[in-house]
């Protein structure tokens, strides 16, 4: 067990990190929130797994991806279709001109439930969509561009261009997905209200459990071969690939795992809000889910889910505060980060918080030598 916990967390500290973070979002938020804001926390949480694979594809692999928004909405579109079909029973949806089917569907004069919907009837069908869908997308998309060895700027911009695309193909098929209200008044799972204070604080606890387990799998992948072959490439493309390595299957394989981190997040998402649009999958959202792990150092599993919970808090509390000057506070927040701690909070820890370590040590008072003169007790 100590050789386990030694390769996950790289010693102590990284083990205290992980236990710190765990605490509080198992303990310290849910005592100190009321259902409101924990269901708002929750919410962040969700954003927080795309983070936690961007710094796999990102800050350990070189892979900047801007289209990551792509597989949190997809997984997030899927979990929200069966959703969608178990609200729309033919009793509840008797009044339509076609009864069971989505409302929006019959709003379009569809009069008959779409092939790609039905395997959405199915709980085990889903769940295995909402991790297969997205990374089959992720290995199509990264198959194309990483065998023909397209990487770098051009990579980030295509990945841009996919989101955008995907945005306008949702919209545009508003009688198949909702269009640009999405899918929405989404109620209950196997018969079980989410819309219900009681639902939402064990959705909070499904949420956190969830990304504990992604970001120990996230380690396990960094602490393994695979993890050395990712940092070497990103520091040394050529030398790994002169060293008999595919590195095309290297970044398609960490590409797609960080597609399907991303796509858990997104049918967690659904589950906490209710619903699924097109604004949580195109340029603007991916961007910002960047900016989660920027924040939070692209280095570190753990600082891109802080970087995530404060990024969501500022926007927060400066649209509630300063409705009409909070867009410019988030992007004074973002320049400042960039400039003065380039690798993000957690950066700024591993930089100071040894020498206030040190510091405090050193003051520490000496222990009293020896007293030098005999004890009166002393036989000379």
């Amino acid at each position: 067990m100590k050789i386990l916990l030694h390769k996950l967390f790289g010693g102590p500290s990284g083990l205290a990190g992980f236990l710190v973070l765990a605490a509080l979002i198992l303990v310290v938020l849910p005592i100190g929130l009321d259902n409101f804001r924990i269901n708002l926390v929750g919410k962040y949480l969700t954003y927080a797994f795309v983070a936690v694979g961007l710094v796999l594809c990102w800050g350990y692999g070189g892979i900047l991806s801007l289209g990551q928004g792509i597989f949190f909405g997809l997984g997030g579109y899927c979990m929200a279709m069966f959703l969608k079909l178990e609200a729309s029973d033919p009793a509840t949806t008797a009044i339509q001109t076609t009864p069971g089917i989505p409302d929006f569907m019959d709003w379009n004069q569809i009069t008959a439930l779409p092939w790609i919907w039905k395997p959405f009837y199915s709980l085990p069908l889903t769940l295995v969509a909402i991790l297969v869908v997205p990374t089959l997308f992720a290995w199509l998309v990264s198959f194309a561009l990483f065998k023909r060895r397209v990487g770098g700027v051009y990579f980030s911009i295509i990945t841009q261009a996919i989101a955008s695309i995907l945005t306008i193909l949702i919209v545009g098929q508003q009688g198949y997905t909702g269009g640009i209200n999405g899918i929405t008044d989404l109620r209950t799972l196997l018969g079980w209200d989410i819309r219900t204070d009681d639902a939402k604080w064990l959705l909070y606890f499904v949420t956190s459990g969830l990304l504990l387990a992604v970001i120990l799998l996230a380690r396990l992948i960094l602490t393994s071969k695979l993890g050395l072959l990712l940092v070497a490439m990103r520091d040394q493309e050529d030398r790994v690939r002169f060293s008999g390595y595919d590195v095309a299957n290297i970044k398609i394989f960490i590409f797609c795992v960080s597609a399907a981190i991303s796509a858990i997040g997104g049918a967690m998402f659904t589950l906490q809000v209710g619903f699924m649009s097109p604004s949580f999958v195109g340029v603007v959202p991916s961007i910002e889910m960047v900016i989660f792990a920027a924040v939070g150092g692209r280095y570190s599993l753990i600082g891109a889910v802080y970087g995530t919970l404060l990024v969501n808090y500022a926007k927060t509390v400066f649209s509630e505060s300063f409705p009409e000057l909070w867009l410019y506070l988030m992007g004074s927040l973002f320049i400042a980060t960039v400039l003065l701690f380039p690798r993000g909070l957690a950066g700024l820890y591993e930089t100071y918080a040894p020498r206030a370590w040190n510091a405090l040590r050193s003051r520490r008072p000496a222990l009293a030598p020896p007293s030098s003169e005999a004890s009166p007790n002393t036989v000379k």
